[in-house]
């Protein structure tokens, strides 16, 4: 071979290196996969929906499935939002511009999830709301790359209202966080309350972050309702529930209606105060075999049992993951599509699936809190009353208002 051919080789050689080199780089962004955990880190919603706990639950299934895809890394990075939508659009802008963030999950907070799924939507980057729980996510505000994993305002009260109302417990007032996912979860009970036959005597409505709220219970006592729905969550549920036993509300014959309760809320009462609340979920950690299993592995490795927003970002991890390798590229829109193909069947949503809306449905459970001899353990707090079937639980398509929906 004389020189010149020797050249032309090395140099097609060389051409051919680059572009497989470029061609590996367009399938994966950046050269690896990249997660963002956006959630409550230090507030009212850290201990059990976001926090510590969101972060391990994501890094826990990236180390499951092998922490690479085709040889490019998965990597996780966390952010505090403050539960300001402002400062949650701006780290994701950051994300997304500069530190080229593949999805965003968590979301913790209605107002958060709302801004930044709107926001990753003109960017076309992929949103997994586990925390959020306004229904709006997949309503109106429903975005192509946007997905709402795990429970909604619409499911919590068909389990948990329908029963109650059913017992008897006709008359209702509530005391509601005064934000978008507080209005949205009293609207979508109420709704469920006169469904049934109920009628609503009131509300009162509670800043995020609320300490005493021993004025909105007495305007409650006042108004001669039975049931008081309890349209909060986090550490605005406990202080109220607590603070209603101090007035001994519930011995005097009115019943408290946690309308987004976890398990993490329940020990944090204790089951002295906490025995015989009723609540819907979307998942619990002793419910069967599976959940077993990985709720031990779990507490094994973070001492401490997950909730379902954890176990819910466990299952989105993995589902994003395994869409990403099925499409064998990290590009949102080859992935969104994939994921609308798949069943997704494991420990958490068994048989379930995510609409064009992004609307993953699946079974809820309600389930009830144990009387304090009836626990045998830490974390043995709940018995489940009934398994409520995914259509159940969730609106048929076709009472969707997402465009998406219609296509």
């Amino acid at each position: 071979m004389n020189k010149n051919k020797m050249l032309s080789s090395l140099a097609l050689a060389t051409s051919l290196m680059v572009a497989a080199g470029t061609a590996s780089a367009a399938k994966f962004s950046d050269n690896e996969i990249k997660i963002g955990v956006l959630g409550d880190m230090s507030g009212v919603y850290s201990t059990g929906f976001s926090g510590k706990g969101a972060v391990d639950a994501v890094q826990m299934a990236v180390d499951d499935f092998g922490g690479k895809i085709d040889g490019k890394p998965i990597k996780v990075i966390s952010g505090d939002h403050r539960n300001k939508a402002d400062i949650a659009s701006a780290t994701a802008r950051q994300w997304i511009d500069q530190d080229h963030v593949d999805m965003i999950a968590d979301l913790t907070n209605s107002a958060v999830g709302l801004a930044v799924q709107h926001l990753a939507n003109e960017k076309k980057v992929i949103t997994i709301n586990t925390g959020s729980a306004s229904s709006d996510l997949t309503g109106k505000a429903c975005t192509k790359y946007g997905i709402h994993y795990g429970y909604d305002t619409y499911a919590l009260p068909h389990g948990t209202a329908s029963a109650i109302v059913k017992n008897g417990g006709k008359k209702w007032y509530f005391i509601t966080a005064d934000y978008t996912f507080g209005h949205s979860l009293e609207a979508n009970t109420a709704a469920v309350v006169k469904q049934h036959g109920g009628e609503i005597l009131g509300q009162s409505l509670a800043p995020l972050g609320t300490n005493d709220f021993s004025s909105y219970l007495l305007q409650a006592k006042a108004s001669g309702a039975q049931i008081i729905g309890l349209a909060n969550a986090g550490n605005d549920t406990i202080n109220a529930i607590q603070q209603a036993h101090e007035f001994n509300l519930t011995d005097s014959g009115v019943q408290l209606a946690g309308l987004l309760v976890l398990l993490s809320d329940v020990q944090g009462l204790g089951l002295q105060t906490a025995q015989g609340l009723l609540f819907t979920t979307a998942w619990y950690w002793d419910h069967d075999a599976a959940s077993r299993e990985w709720a031990e592995r779990y507490m094994k490795k973070y001492d401490q049992a997950p909730t379902f927003p954890h176990a819910a970002l466990y299952s989105a991890t993995m589902t994003y993951l395994k869409a990403v390798k099925a499409a064998g590229t990290d590009n949102p829109d080859k992935v969104r599509a994939e994921m609308g193909k798949m069943k997704i069947d494991d420990f958490f949503a068994q048989g379930g699936h995510i609409r064009p809306d992004g609307l993953l449905v699946h079974k809820m459970f309600l389930v009830q809190a144990k009387k304090p001899g009836q626990a045998k353990g830490k974390w043995d707090l709940l018995n489940v009353v009934r398994e409520i079937p995914a259509n159940e639980a969730y609106p048929p398509i076709s009472e969707s208002v997402c465009p998406l929906d219609k296509m």
